[in-house]
């Protein structure tokens, strides 16, 4: 009674799947679930395992970042500010679940409207990181964060560049061991 239309609830890869307790799940993660009915002690070790915020090398060998299809289902939605500016929302799903997150407005050019289409377009970057780690296993890092941040960066000094050089400085300081201190970046 395999299915294989759909991606496994636990690992996200379109394999072979059971039904599980009302979850599809493929032969690899059904194992690990019968491994943790046997030795509920694994579930701890793996808990552990997930925690490392620094896994060493044996934990990342095989492991690549799950890529967005090309074509996503979306739903668009219609919304005003407090200042009755009307807002588009779109965001894109997998299977039902959000993983990008993206915000228009008709007034785009507007010179008010400029920092905080900056802004929105740093959310927006964020948030659609944050839902692609969540949905998706996708690692996050400090790269890919500073990444979302340069390129949603519209204007010098703005506040996406100000935080990715601030956070660009950081990372510089404590690849070299040092402790970060408070700084003034230009």
């Amino acid at each position: 009674m395999y299915q294989t239309d759909r991606a496994c609830d636990i690992c996200k890869k379109k394999k072979k799947l059971l039904p599980v307790k009302g979850n599809n799940i493929c032969a690899a993660c059904n194992s690990v679930i019968q491994a943790v009915k046997e030795s509920p002690e694994l579930l701890r070790n793996l808990a552990d395992l997930a925690d490392h915020h620094q896994p060493g090398p044996a934990l990342l060998d095989g492991y690549s970042d799950p890529e967005l299809p090309d074509v996503l289902d979306g739903v668009r939605y219609r919304t005003t500010d407090r200042d009755r500016n009307t807002w588009y929302v779109s965001v894109s799903e997998i299977d039902g679940n959000p993983v990008e997150i993206f915000a228009s407005t008709a007034f785009e050019n507007d010179r008010h409207l400029q920092s905080r289409i900056s802004n929105l377009t740093t959310i927006t970057r964020l948030i659609s990181l944050i839902l692609r780690h969540i949905f998706m296993g996708e690692k996050l890092t400090l790269e890919k964060t500073l990444t979302q941040l340069k390129r949603s960066s519209r204007q010098p000094n703005d506040l996406p560049e100000m935080l990715s050089r601030i956070l660009h400085n950081y990372r510089r300081e404590k690849a070299a061991g040092d402790k970060v201190k408070e700084t003034i970046i230009p």
